[in-house]
């Protein structure tokens, strides 16, 4: 047989690189769940009234180098001019070796949140790193592991402000007046919805107001003024108001934290240390406060405790799952959370130590000296007496100032009346100096820059000696040790060698879809096309991100069967949070301001009532049948007693319990009879593209967690992206902003500090999709379902499957149930969770939706070979159980309840009913291929009762 041109050219060959298992593998697996094709079986489980019968239309799909040829094409579009814009966003520089072993390493890349801390202790300590660092800028007791950027830790910040006030008749928030305009838009949105007052004014006139919880102040106002609050903060001590600072990273290097002047919270971006400006993101927020309000901190935050053996063990403290047990009541929504960024930031921090910082930030300010006093004697009037990178000088001018930047190719601060703003930063040179020189005054002159060096050194009057920091910064080992590129290399290997990451086994996490991030959706990311993009800089300079923003926006709407896309939200949290805002705002609008009732099915995601809580809208709980299905009398009694008030449902499809119900178009018919909205969870979307979309269901609203089913990787929790689709009624009331204007954003408020949130990752979402075409994603999310059944199959006479459809099968997840191990025989999920490490793999998810069970989610990318191998582990599991239930093992010493096994425990004596070859090689696998966990299994009740959440010892670690 001859073969064709087209055969040779092989244009599907991405298709069959991300999806893990050959024709024949996938013919093997289809045999064994009894179907003879995917569309057969898709059939058998995809319900016939909402199964489409072709998928929708994104186009044929690319290879690789079409796809970046594509792309980089696209970038080019974008005008890398130097940026001055400032407003919490700086050019930076992410030394080499960081950028190499972290930002582009898939061992820390395609890492899952640290829910398993024996497999994460790698990460943690890097997060450690990141709350040490937070703690010592910041001058305060206790840090988090970050949040989302400056704007939303804001947000979270007057939140917890409310939650901690004393006043709790106060319902205002105080908000001084020279904040970040994109602050104060995120914090006026937020604070819509929990029925707060914001008070703007000159932060020297906060007292003057009554009623107020809580005040929120800038110690660099955004025009470059720094502050010195201590006074003012004593006395809102002596009111009882908690007093919020936002703070610049870079500044607290140099100026007196805001927690020696009495500061309650602190927070800001971490952006320049190290982290490229990517229209906006992702960015870590850092996150401080003082220790009496430790309990009512937002986000995740890093502890010590120990392990089996005593040794000292790293893990997510105090709310690691607060939202399955508190729900709706929960601090804030976890997921909001930037990890790889804070890894990022750490590292820049450990890579430079207290003095290479300090030496950057002095640099940073000696050269904004050194122009303030170019300036002055050139007769320029400067706005303020007092800086550290930031000035804004009063012109004439203005537009022949504007004229010579944009000849310059220059971007300065505009919108500040008859002045203009220029925000140093490290990338700052003498050169830029006297470009800018000429652009402000309009002189070509060579400004003798040793000369004002010497002068501005010997004036010294920018910071007043009382804001000059003196306190000894990063004293921990950590930031000393590894500052040439050899030792930074090693620490970070050290790190990455103690976690499991997709580079080494597949994470069969049901609910959080661990798939292929391939190399070439990763590339563009690192481009500078891309990273260098301020995200308030001219529209007319970013017409790459807007046609490549433009044409994800319209596969997406395509592929969800929505009418319009929000990319405003950095997180799937968020996106929940945008939509049910979106929900909200079209009642106001249509004079129904009642309507605050959210209906939520007993098995919905933890984030789901949290996200309905911050949203201000009342959570009522929907019952699930026996089956793991919305009861359909239980959802219309509800809707019934709660027609006039009733807001929405949130649904996840398919359901949280892994099954297509059959009943979802009733469900959105029931609440469309009561005029509420229909919310659709899109975290199981990789389970419906190609095959159906949302808006064919019935639904209005859906996030999407594009770090999921669109391969943005998960990043050890964090960076995510949660756009909002819509259907034409909702699209007016998405999330705008206050500082963008342009015509696809709208004016309400925003949620997010960028207005396409975190820009930078979306060309990993642009190079799946453009790469995949509309056949291509239909097989993925059907190979998906197979995988499920698959292992559902082989497993279901060892183990029993909690929940399945009417035809018997799951659709991409399943759910095992444990409780009958448990009962006849003493061993729980955790054991089998931790048995797991042993085999080499991360647990699946644990006790969620259903306490005692485990939910296995396999993804496409993951080939049959390696699926058995984990098929394999969990049978030989059984087994093992059998032996303790046999009484051949005793129910406290036997490889489960010990698990998981560390390397030292080899040259121990071995003491066990057991073998050392049964504890640590269970399969021949293991003894070619061995992942060794740093430590042995969490003590959390220890860590819970002796909080400690910074870094610890050097001689108790062991790289």
């Amino acid at each position: 047989m001859t073969t064709t041109l087209s055969q040779l050219e092989n244009r599907t060959e991405f298709i069959q690189r991300h999806i893990g298992s050959s024709e024949q593998q996938i013919n093997q697996m289809l045999a064994v769940v009894g179907s003879k094709s995917l569309d057969e079986l898709t059939d058998k489980i995809v319900p016939k009234n909402i199964l489409l019968s072709e998928p929708p239309y994104v186009g044929e799909g690319a290879t690789e180098q079409e796809a970046l040829a594509e792309l980089k094409a696209i970038a080019s579009l974008n005008k890398r001019y130097k940026s001055y814009i400032g407003m919490g966003y700086t050019p930076a520089i992410l030394p080499p070796v960081i950028l190499r072993n972290l930002l582009e390493n898939p061992g820390w890349y395609t890492a899952y949140t640290p829910y398993q801390p024996e497999v994460s202790q790698g990460r943690l300590e890097s997060l450690l790193n990141f709350q040490q660092l937070t703690i010592d800028l910041t001058g305060l007791d206790l840090a988090s592991a970050s949040l989302l950027d400056e704007a939303t830790a804001a947000a979270e910040a007057m939140a917890m402000a409310k939650r901690v006030s004393k006043l709790k008749q106060a319902e205002r928030f105080f908000v001084a007046d020279d904040i970040h305009p994109q602050t104060l838009d995120v914090v006026r949105t937020r604070a819509g919805t929990f029925g707060f007052e914001i008070i703007v004014d000159s932060a020297d006139k906060v007292l003057e107001h009554e009623n107020i919880f809580g005040a929120l102040l800038q110690q660099v106002g955004t025009t470059g003024e720094v502050h010195d609050y201590t006074e003012l903060m004593q006395r809102l001590k002596q009111k009882k108001i908690i007093s919020c600072v936002a703070a610049d990273l870079m500044t607290l290097v140099c100026v007196t934290p805001p927690g020696k002047q009495g500061a309650d919270i602190v927070f800001g971006s971490a952006q320049r240390f190290g982290v490229p400006m990517g229209y906006g993101g992702p960015h870590a927020a850092f996150f401080a406060c003082r220790d009496e309000f430790k309990r009512a901190m937002p986000g995740r935050i890093i502890g010590v405790s120990r392990d089996a053996a005593g040794n000292t063990a790293l893990r997510m403290a105090m709310q690691t799952r607060e939202q399955h047990i508190r729900r709706e009541k929960a601090n804030s929504n976890i997921c909001t959370s930037q990890v790889l960024l804070a890894n990022i930031a750490a590292m820049y921090a450990v890579y430079h130590g207290p003095e290479g910082l300090k030496r950057i930030a002095e640099r940073i300010h000696r050269l904004c000296d050194i122009f303030a006093l170019a300036l002055k004697n050139a007769g320029m009037k400067l706005k303020h007496q007092h800086w550290f990178d930031t000035l804004t000088i009063e012109v004439e001018d203005k537009a022949g100032v504007l004229m010579r930047a944009e000849e310059h190719q220059l971007n300065l601060r505009t919108d500040i009346h008859n002045a203009v703003g220029i925000t140093f930063s490290e990338t700052t040179t003498r050169a830029d100096l006297i470009e800018l020189y000429t652009v402000l005054t309009g002189e070509d002159k060579l400004l003798d820059i040793d000369t004002l060096d010497k002068q501005a050194a010997a004036e010294n009057s920018s910071l007043p000696a009382n804001l000059r920091r003196s306190d000894i910064i990063l004293a921990h080992p950590n930031f000393h040790r590894y500052h040439s590129e050899t030792d930074m290399m090693r620490y970070m290997h050290s790190l990455e060698r103690k976690d499991l990451a997709l580079n080494q086994a597949m994470i069969p996490l049901g609910s959080c879809t661990m798939k292929l991030n391939a190399a070439a959706e990763m590339l563009p990311i690192t481009w500078p096309e891309f990273g260098e993009l301020h995200p308030f800089c001219p529209v007319a300079q970013s017409q790459g991100y807007q046609q490549m923003i433009a044409q994800l926006s319209h596969w997406l709407v395509q592929l969800t069967g929505y009418d319009a896309v929000c990319m405003q939200p950095n997180s799937g949290a968020q996106g929940e949070y945008a939509g049910l805002l979106a929900i909200r705002r079209y009642h106001q609008h249509n004079k129904q301001n009642q309507r605050n009732i959210c209906l939520i099915p007993a098995s919905a995601h933890g984030t789901n009532p949290a996200s309905a809580q911050m949203a201000g809208m009342d959570v009522v709980v929907v019952r699930c049948d026996d089956a793991g299905n919305i009861d359909l009398i239980d959802l219309r009694e509800k809707a019934e007693l709660h027609s006039n008030e009733l807001a929405c449902v949130m649904v996840t499809y398919p359901s949280t319990h892994g099954v297509y119900e059959e009943s979802i178009r009733e469900v959105c018919e029931i609440i469309h009879q009561h005029n509420g909205q229909v919310y659709l969870d899109g975290a199981n979307m990789n389970a419906q593209v190609g095959l159906t979309t949302p808006g064919f269901i019935g639904a209005d609203v859906s996030h999407l967690n594009l770090h999921k089913t669109f391969c943005i990787p998960h990043g050890g929790g964090g960076p995510g992206m949660g756009p909002i689709a819509v259907k034409q009624h909702l699209a007016p009331f998405v999330p705008g902003h206050s500082v963008v204007e342009l015509e696809t954003l709208t004016h309400q408020g925003a949620v997010s500090a960028a207005p396409f949130g975190s820009a930078s990752i979306l060309p990993i979402s642009w190079m799946y999709i453009r790469m995949m075409g509309s056949y291509g994603l239909r097989k993925a999310s059907q190979v998906a379902i197979l995988n499920a059944n698959y292992i559902a199959t082989r497993l279901k006479h060892d183990y029993e499957i909690l929940y399945t459809g009417s035809n018997g099968y799951v659709a991409h997840e399943c759910i095992i149930d444990l409780r009958p191990i448990k009962k006849q025989v003493g061993i729980t999920e955790l054991d089998i969770a931790k048995r797991l490490i042993d085999y080499g793999f991360h647990a699946p998810t644990m006790s969620f939706p259903v306490a005692g069970t485990l939910m296995i989610e396999p993804t496409e990318s993951e080939s049959k070979v390696e699926i058995d191998r984990f098929i394999d582990a969990m049978l030989a599991i059984k087994a093992e159980v059998n032996l303790v239930e046999s009484a051949e093992w005793p129910l406290d010493d036997n490889p489960l309840v010990n698990a998981p096994h560390i390397q030292t425990e080899l040259a121990e004596e071995w003491t066990h009913t057991y073998s050392r070859e049964i504890a640590v090689f269970p399969t021949i696998q293991t003894k070619t291929n061995k992942y060794w966990p740093a430590v042995k299994r969490l003590d959390d009740v220890y860590g819970d009762r002796h909080l400690h959440c910074s870094c610890v010892p050097i001689d108790e670690y062991n790289h």
